[in-house]
Order: C-alpha cells, then structure tokens, then sequence
C-alpha cells in the first residue's frame, strides 16, 4: 500500500486555503482533505485549524488494538473536535465569522477503510476498473437533484452550485457522514480524497481514467493536478490517493 499527498494553488486564487495531510499507524494510513471557506484569510485559517486539531485528537486516542467501530468513533470525534474549534474561534472574533471548512478523512486498514465527510470534498474508490464515488455533496443542489426538483444536467449551471449545507465550523455541532468498505485480502483497488478544486472541474471519466492507470500513486497524483490546471486552475486543488496492488 502506497499514498501520496499534493496540493496546488491553482492559477486564479490569491492563497491556498485547501489543506491535505496523511499520517502513518503502523500499515494502516490516515489521510485528510480540507477546503476552506470564509473572507479574506478566514478560509485558510479554518482549513488550517481543522487539520490540525483532526489529527492530533485522532493521535491521542489511537491504539495499535484498536478495532473497526472504535476508529470510526475515533474518525467521527476527530471531526467534532475540529469543529468545535473552528466554531468557537468564528466567534470569538468578528472577522472570523463564517469561517469553515470542508473535510473528508480516511482510515485505511488491511481490512477495511473508514470515511468520514462534511461538506463537498469527495472520496472516490476504484476497484474491479469501476469507479464510485462513496461520499455525498453536503450542497444546495444535491439538496435539490435528490428531492427532484432539479435534473442531474441542470446541476452543473446551477447558481447555488457551489453553495455548502453542511461544513466543519459553521455551526455548533456537526454530523459527519460515515462510510465503510470492506477489503478483500490482496486484491487490488486505488482510493481518491479530494477538494472541488480537482472534481469541480474534471469529469468522473477523467478522473477514473487516471486513477485507473498503471501508474504509482505519486504519479497519479501529479497526473490528477496536472489534469485540472489544464482546465484553467480556477481553484485550489487538493489530491490524496492509496494504492494497493
């Protein structure tokens, strides 16, 4: 199993407000992605903060005897630290308010891999050469796409397409969604955390086809970012990918 983390400014964007990080326990990985929002340097700053509070309350409660449903408490209490301080410090000074930040963590083991998400930034797994996306949008137009009020073509023009329901600091308490995979001892399968920045701008079938290729993780990782500067880098783009062979 091999991972490899980047991110890149873009060619549009002032700073980088993604943040993306992976930590080792052992064999088993833990890999984060964090998309900031609010004014001026507020975005940076809660991607910042989230990332690191994500992780270190996730190192202090780790064990190497640790089992599944434990890592998933673990994964999900992580994001609630980071949360809440995200949310206290929004509003302890007026110029952090509304500050937020997506994220989307993974937790791959030889038997599993765990997920926890909030917001917009997506896991992608591919095995089999079929590509899924496991996460869900936490967006205005997902919203709507899934009550049927808008068709999935209608989505991408959408001008509310951007606009989150769901982030990490925006309110006092936060729900990740969590979601687990099933490994297969030796079988072969790539996994893909990243912000909007890569998946706003190229196509599932883009992405699939460098995820898919046989390719090291570092590669495919440069490929990924390298794929979505040539659509005009209109944003901060993030890339975290495991592959098992």
């Amino acid at each position: 199993m091999t991972c490899a983390v980047q991110t890149h400014i873009g060619y549009i964007r002032d700073e980088n407000q993604d943040r993306v990080g992976m930590r080792e326990f052992g064999e088993n990985r833990l890999l984060l992605v964090c998309d900031g929002m609010g004014g001026e340097r507020s975005g940076s700053k809660a991607s910042t903060m989230a990332s690191e509070i994500f992780f270190e309350h996730f190192e202090e409660g780790y064990t190497e005897d640790l089992d599944a449903y434990g890592v998933r408490s673990l994964l999900l209490s992580s994001v609630s630290a980071a949360n809440s301080v995200v949310y206290t410090t929004a509003r302890m000074d007026y110029q952090n308010f509304g500050m937020g930040t997506t994220c989307v963590a993974a937790f791959v083991s030889e038997e599993y891999i765990a997920i926890a998400n909030v917001g917009d930034s997506r896991a992608y797994y591919l095995s089999d050469g079929i590509m899924q996306q496991v996460t869900t949008d936490h967006t205005v137009v997902n919203m709507l796409w899934e009550k049927g009020e808008i068709t999935e073509e209608e989505m991408k023009t959408h001008p509310q397409r951007h606009m989150l329901v769901k982030a990490v600091g925006v309110e006092r308490t936060v729900c990740p969604d969590f979601y687990s995979i099933r490994r297969t001892a030796n079988k072969p399968f790539r996994l893909l955390l990243c912000s909007d920045g890569l998946s706003g701008f190229c196509t599932d079938e883009e992405i699939q086809a460098i995820l898919g290729d046989t390719l090291s993780a570092e590669e495919i990782v440069q490929k990924l970012i390298d794929a979505a500067l040539e659509k005009g880098g209109r944003d901060n783009i993030s890339v975290a990918v495991v592959t098992a062979e």
